[in-house]
């Protein structure tokens, strides 16, 4: 069952998500820090770190957002960071980030969908994902997609919502997130439905070990999995292997 953020609305998963964060934008960022303690902005900076070694120099963010990852991707010294997401509203916020930081010749956001992404094959050295795989319409389909525009050779880097499996964290994060995560969230953001889809949406993705093997079936080698935070949120990266170009359609 595919878990949407309007389960009245006849919309796609994909025009849903779109129109849910457009809504949410302008508080998006303080509630990501609310509800996060501010440990957000770490879980970023230890995803971002694992590209050092490979030292890309074209950077592709795919749910780029208010461009957070982006901006924390310069620490790399690319030549570019290009960050997409398909919702407006974010976007705008991103923009209005770069341009107060002066970035604006180091970071582009466009509007585009993970699932046909405006890029030509081969043309990624990395591409980072944080916290917006789990609103993939299909993820197999986006996965695949960003390892046709990623070079044989190059990192996807995965940053996504888990589910603790340990006592007694795994009591503490059920309980937060079914019953205090969603009454802060409606309070700030207003909007309802947005603060249930959430935990809702991390409930239902396949993570951990089954993460890995639709990574795998979605072409990718040498797959890691990384738990932070006691398991509240997971690092995974997988390598685009020579030939792959030739193997997704």
């Amino acid at each position: 069952m595919t878990v949407v953020p309007y389960k009245h609305s006849s919309e796609s998963k994909k025009d849903q998500v779109a129109d849910m964060f457009d809504r949410i934008s302008p508080r998006y960022d303080l509630l990501n820090r609310l509800l996060s303690f501010g440990i957000d902005q770490w879980w970023r900076k230890r995803a971002i770190s694992r590209l050092r070694k490979l030292s890309p120099k074209l950077i592709l963010d795919v749910a780029t957002g208010t461009g957070d990852v982006a901006i924390e991707a310069l620490k790399l010294n690319p030549d570019k960071v290009i960050g997409v997401d398909i919702s407006e509203g974010m976007l705008e916020l991103g923009r209005r980030k770069i341009r107060e930081r002066h970035l604006e010749d180091k970071i582009e956001l466009r509007k585009g969908d993970s699932e046909k992404l405006p890029f030509t094959d081969n043309f990624f050295d990395a591409v980072t994902v944080s916290f917006g795989v789990r609103n993939f319409e299909n993820l197999q389909k986006g996965l695949t997609d960003i390892g046709r525009v990623l070079r044989p050779g190059g990192m996807a880097v995965v940053l996504e919502f888990s589910k603790p499996q340990h006592f007694p964290v795994k009591q503490f994060y059920n309980f937060y997130s079914r019953y205090i995560l969603p009454v802060i969230g409606r309070a700030v953001s207003h909007d309802t439905a947005a603060y249930e889809y959430l935990p809702e949406s991390v409930r239902a993705f396949p993570d951990g070990q089954n993460f890995l093997a639709v990574m795998k079936a979605s072409g990718f080698e040498a797959t890691t999995c990384t738990p932070l935070t006691f398991g509240i949120v997971t690092i995974y990266t997988g390598v685009k292997p020579s030939g792959i170009a030739e193997n997704i359609s």
